[in-house]
């Protein structure tokens, strides 16, 4: 408790009603949470058990466990809960599946597996324009996250292309249940509404959970805040930490509001501020408050460091996007030099993953090392998906949701009503999907026809499982073929080129586990294909769960992607009207989140922050002249040093001139 100041002590030691924490940017947010749950286990003596903290993340989740791990020793933290928002969902969906109507080997949908049960529900309905499926999708999450039901959609439906998607929402719904599936969304709306609908439930979970901690409350959706509200109920053993000034999710449902509402909800409610930063200079602190202050706040606070004013924010304007990538390389590539510092002390930040592309060139020019956050892992691409879930029904036939992949992946004329009927049957005899297709009982709940094109398929799934024992590579190769799955890529893909990119991506798979066989056989070990799938399902799991490893490597990212992290030194870029804020925002009214993005941006700096912008850039395919982004003016102008703007300073270009002259001698002077 000693190393917390005195606000952070405060906020840990209040127990005695809900306590919001209003948390700026850097701190100290997670050492509070942490140390609450320790004190409420060492100090007031609650069993760890009925402790639950909430957050978005599972690294953010592993973080706080490891933490309160390192402070409660022995088995004193043993049942504590600690888990993302979906994680909690799951459990308790697991613990109540026969009071949800749910057998327990329920299937997850995962957005890839709810777009293709979409896609085939709108095709079946006829009149539904396919290319429209990602709007329909997004409108599904949103009721979901909303709870709104298929009926309200319906009865609230505007238009007819509202009722149509208010139709395929309630087709949607009724097919994931018939399958005994969920989807992400699902993780929290079904808890939500079990505890609706079932008092007693929600009061076993109560006395479960007795003191709830949530991280990052800002990012919280309807759904989520009225989890909290159940599950904490009238006892008020409730801390909720979040900052209103970070809320940048509001595309995908966040409701900053809810920090709003917490008031209303609880009247007793206690407010503390951590205003005090950690993290960055005064002097980028005071930018960031300056510009945040033009956004109405329920909530007012101004950030205040110890760690001296810092030096000048630089806002750098070239004359094209090309002249801006080159110069924020160049400065990585100088700064490093002059500050004796490692290129993983840079990020680059930016509005869009369009602005990457450039950027990566021109580091790649100057063999500047950079890792690009929020690519797509190789078990995460679709084609690899597809793939690995035929191999995973063929090394588990009880997989039901391997089994809802690939039955119509290439398509087999086997539609959703057939399908539903499949999955009521198995749900009643309590078997799998392919076991069910072998049942005698199946022939009277679907047509002769339908049932035909299900059992081959059933049976060749077999064959491939018998070939496999002889010759592993051989019959993946085969059942590759025989799908023709290189076809059904050509027939999706948006070029020729990209589906041949995609197929070799398959083929590395099938050599990837040629050489996991090869490697079992040398040492001695069982060299089977189900052996080699499931280590290959493990390394993804591993993969996901493992921390990148710690390189020399400038971080580009998203200023999205930034939230929550922070270096030393931080470019920002693109700041220009229709990139920050974007042009969608603006066209919205919604310059308010861009706003908070921009501070996001700006207080994920340390010591330097350097702004750039361009002239000219290419936009929806031609050049246009831009605009210097509204932001730039709600920033303090006696803390900026500009460049670019017409404003001509001999004394500092011959100062700046004589700096990389001596920085670039300095590099042969190592040599």
């Amino acid at each position: 408790m000693a190393q917390l100041n005195p606000r952070q002590r405060e906020a840990v030691h209040y127990i005695d009603g809900p306590c919001l924490v209003l948390a700026g940017a850097g701190s100290g947010k997670t050492s509070v949470i942490t140390r609450k749950i320790a004190y409420l286990i060492e100090e007031c003596g609650m069993a760890a058990r009925h402790i639950a903290a909430v957050t978005f993340t599972n690294k953010a989740a592993r973080e706080m466990k490891e933490r309160v791990t390192s402070l409660v020793k022995g088995p004193a933290s043993k049942g504590l809960t600690v888990s993302t928002f979906h994680n909690l969902g799951l459990n308790i969906i697991r613990r109540e599946h026969k009071t949800l109507g749910y057998k327990s080997n329920f299937s997850i949908f995962d957005a890839e597996d709810a777009r293709a049960l979409l896609k085939e529900l709108m095709m079946k309905e006829g009149d539904f324009n396919t290319d429209h499926l990602d709007m329909v999708q997004n409108q599904i999450s949103n009721w979901k996250n909303d709870l709104t039901t298929p009926d309200a959609a319906i009865s609230k439906a505007n238009s007819s292309g509202e009722e149509m998607m208010a139709l395929v929402y309630k087709r949607y719904n009724q097919a994931l249940k018939a399958y005994n599936a969920v989807d992400f969304d699902d993780l929290i709306l079904a808890p939500v509404q079990l505890f609706i609908d079932h008092p007693d439930v929600l009061e076993r979970w109560q006395k479960k959970i007795r003191y709830l901690l949530v991280d990052e409350y800002q990012d919280t959706n309807s759904s989520q805040y009225l989890l909290v509200k159940q599950l904490v109920g009238g006892r008020g053993g409730l801390t909720v930490v979040g900052d209103d000034d970070q809320s940048i999710y509001a595309w995908r449902g966040a409701r900053p509001e809810n920090m709003s509402l917490l008031k209303k909800d609880y009247p007793s409610l206690n407010l503390i501020k951590l205003e005090q930063n950690y993290r960055s200079t005064s002097r980028i602190l005071k930018t960031a408050n300056h510009l945040i202050a033009h956004n109405p706040h329920e909530f007012d606070k101004a950030l205040w460091s110890e760690m001296g004013m810092g030096e000048p924010l630089r806002l750098i304007r070239c004359a094209n996007e090309e002249a801006e990538a080159e110069r924020v390389a160049t400065e990585i590539f100088l700064q490093r030099q002059r500050r004796q510092i490692k290129f993983s002390d840079f990020a680059i930040l930016y509005r869009g993953n369009h602005q990457a592309r450039l950027l990566e060139m021109k580091l790649q020019q100057h063999q500047i090392p950079y890792k690009l956050s929020g690519g797509q892992s190789f078990f995460g691409r679709t084609e690899i998906k597809d793939i690995m879930a035929y191999l995973r029904l063929i090394m588990n036939t009880d997989d039901d949701n391997a089994f809802l992949r690939v039955i119509n992946t290439p398509r087999r004329q086997i539609g959703t009503g057939t399908l539903e009927s499949l999955s009521r049957y198995a749900t009643e005899r309590e078997v799998s999907l392919f076991d069910a297709t072998q049942e005698m009982g199946i022939q009277s709940h679907i047509p002769k026809k339908n049932l035909e094109r299900i059992q081959r398929f059933a049976h060749w799934i077999g064959q491939v499982r018998d070939n496999g024992e002889n010759d592993p590579i051989g019959a993946v190769r085969e059942m590759i073929e025989d799908i023709d799955y290189e076809g059904w890529l050509h027939q999706n893909a948006s070029s020729p080129k990209v589906a041949e990119g995609r197929m070799g991506n398959v083929w590395f798979l099938v050599d990837s586990i040629k050489w996991i066989i090869e490697r079992f056989e040398e040492d001695g070990e069982e060299a089977s294909l189900e052996a080699a799938v499931a280590k290959l399902l493990l390394r993804d799991m591993l993969e996901r769960q493992e921390e990148e490893e710690e390189m020399d490597q400038v971080q580009m990212l998203t200023l999205h992607a930034s939230k929550g992290l922070e270096y030393p030194h931080v470019f920002l870029v693109g700041m220009e009207e229709d990139l920050l804020p974007h042009r969608t925002s603006i066209e919205e009214d919604n310059v308010e989140e861009e706003r908070r993005l921009a501070y996001v941006g700006i207080t994920r700096a340390k010591r330097t922050l350097t702004m750039t912008l361009a002239g000219k850039r290419k936009m929806y395919g031609e050049i246009m002249e831009t605009t210097p982004s509204r932001f730039i003016d709600e920033l303090p102008e006696e803390d900026l040093e500009r460049e670019g703007f017409g404003d001509h300073c001999p004394d500092l270009n011959q100062s700046r001139g004589e700096e990389t002259l001596d920085n670039i001698l300095s590099m042969f002077d190592d040599l």
